[in-house]
């Protein structure tokens, strides 16, 4: 069985750097079910305190990343329309088959959202655009950090007990 969490576990902290990402996997929180599923095992002694910062961590990362990309958008002048079209181009450029899809897609959302439905100039659209961009950059970084952190936690606590493992 520990085996069997081990694997899983490794599979989360793994996914959890994915959903860096990906707007639909919640990569600190998917990172954290990782660690919890490696104290769950025998071989890992469980550290309640640890769990709890790295869950409070992942929960705050995963609250503020629904703020960013929009704040991005705001802080450069763009409506609720760029907003919405942010996250719709991000859902959409994930399924595209062109290279970094979602950025593009954000970028693109964010533009006609701004264009079309709330009829600004193209230049304000553009800069509203590059916000959402930045946005989503900054918020995938944020994601990603807080992902190697936890794959740092998960491969280190694994390492100091791999001898119970096998």
């Amino acid at each position: 069985m520990d085996i069997l969490l081990l694997f899983l576990g490794f599979i989360f902290v793994c996914l959890g750097i994915i959903g860096a990402f990906l707007p639909i996997l919640p990569g600190p929180l998917t990172g954290w079910v990782g660690l919890l599923l490696l104290h769950y095992t025998s071989a890992v002694p469980k550290d309640w305190t640890f769990l709890g910062i790295t869950l409070a961590v992942a929960i705050v990362v995963w609250i503020v990343d629904y703020f960013i990309p929009a704040m991005g958008t705001k802080r450069f002048g763009g409506s609720k329309y760029g907003v919405y079209g942010t996250m719709i181009g991000l859902i959409i450029g994930l399924f595209s088959p062109i290279p970094f899809g979602m950025l593009i897609g954000a970028f693109v959302g964010a533009f006609i959202g701004e264009t079309v439905f709330d009829k600004k100039t193209t230049d304000k659209a553009l800069k509203a655009s590059f916000g959402s961009l930045l946005g989503f950059l900054v918020s995938a970084s944020i994601k990603l950090g807080v992902g190697v952190v936890y794959f740092w936690f998960f491969i280190s606590t694994f390492w100091e007990y791999k001898s119970a493992f096998f």
